[in-house]
């Protein structure tokens, strides 16, 4: 199986299974000089971590990171940097007789049709809790992207039809950690808890989109053609379980518009002395390369696919069936899914701060 990794200069290779003894990554072209522990990566994790709410799965995974190599005496060396953590909450008979089935809208087709065999304890390789590992990964990419004042933040737009129409102006980390939806906006948040709580009560789940905002961007990261930063950003948005859909900038909605409406106008700001747009409707990247603006983008997430609901399916052998789903699952993925964001953002700025770096003389 290969497609494991991420990155070109800063490079992150994840590896593991849901139920496996443990999980982990690799990060290879952390520059040596940076300070880090493990103390610097858990609050991420823990962000992400399950059963931190009634909003989220009960699996009680206490997402402990271990680092195994690659720092000596708190200071990062420049080798690979090894990260470990533990599973300590298998429950992998919920999962036996999933075995002889394919879950609607979970991987266990495909992965069966493609290898000829998989691991059906929570989905093996193929779960939600690999992202664990990016969330690692990504604390390390975030803390080198904080000393040039770059800062990632995610937060919940909308679950279901329920919609923050609050800016990126207005968001601030503050706000997002102050509800457990993670969505700024108060009034909406509880809106949005209701309806998620509501949902699982019905065995059911939802799903919406996530906002990002990049602050403090510098001139220059992203490549012509196949390596612009946005095409960076939507892999690795898209490669997150459940993810549905990516848009930058004004998306889909600046099909409506007119070009002499949707231009960013170019102006140079007197008091910074630095040449910015009157509006950002390219979401801070144009020809693939950011120009200074802050990167705004959406990206969008289905409803988890295990519901506590009878369904129909096939068995491996084709015979239709009746199933129930069973386990410890997400309502909705929002809430955990917007520290996975900040890190997948961050992985791929950090990439290419680090492959702009290089150039500088």
């Amino acid at each position: 199986m290969s497609g494991d990794s991420i990155g070109k200069l800063f490079k992150v290779t994840n590896w593991g299974e849901s139920h496996g003894p443990a999980i982990g990554c690799v990060v290879e072209g952390c520059p040596a000089g940076l300070a880090l522990s493990e103390g610097d990566i858990q609050p991420f994790l823990d962000r992400r971590k399950p059963g931190q709410s009634n909003l989220v799965t009960q699996r009680n995974e206490s997402d402990q990171v271990e680092i195994l190599s690659g720092v000596y005496k708190g200071v990062t060396t420049g080798t690979a940097i090894s990260l470990l953590i533990k599973n300590q909450n298998k429950r992998s008979k919920d999962y036996d007789e999933f075995a002889k089935l394919y879950r609607p809208s979970h991987a266990d087709f495909t992965y069966q049709q493609k290898y000829k065999l998989r691991d059906p304890s929570g989905g093996g390789r193929s779960s939600a809790r690999m992202t664990a590992s990016n969330v690692a990964a990504g604390a390390i990419a975030i803390k080198i992207l904080a000393q040039q004042n770059i800062e990632v933040l995610s937060w919940v737009e909308s679950v279901a039809d329920i919609k923050s129409d609050m800016s990126i102006d207005e968001v601030s980390r503050d706000l997002i950690e102050s509800n457990t939806v993670r969505c700024p906006d108060s009034i909406k948040a509880k809106q949005m808890e209701t309806a998620i709580l509501s949902a699982r009560k019905d065995g059911d789940t939802l799903g919406g989109v996530i906002r990002c905002a990049v602050r403090n961007m510098p001139v220059g990261l992203g490549e012509p053609l196949f390596d612009k930063l946005e095409a960076d950003l939507a892999k690795a948005m898209l490669s997150i379980n459940a993810s549905k859909g990516f848009e930058f900038g004004s998306g889909f909605e600046g099909t409506k518009m007119k070009g002499s409406n949707h231009n960013d106008l170019f102006y140079k700001d007197e008091e910074s002395g630095k040449i910015l747009t009157k509006t950002n409707y390219s979401g801070g990247i144009q020809g693939g390369i950011s120009n200074g603006m802050n990167l705004d983008f959406r990206v969008a997430f289905k409803p988890v696919a295990t519901i506590m609901q009878k369904q129909t399916t096939v068995t491996t052998e084709g015979k239709e069936i009746e199933y129930h789903g069973r386990g410890r699952h997400d309502p909705c993925v929002l809430p955990r899914a917007a520290p996975i964001v900040d890190a997948m953002a961050a992985l791929v700025l950090c990439d290419h701060h680090l492959r702009f770096k290089a150039y500088q003389d």
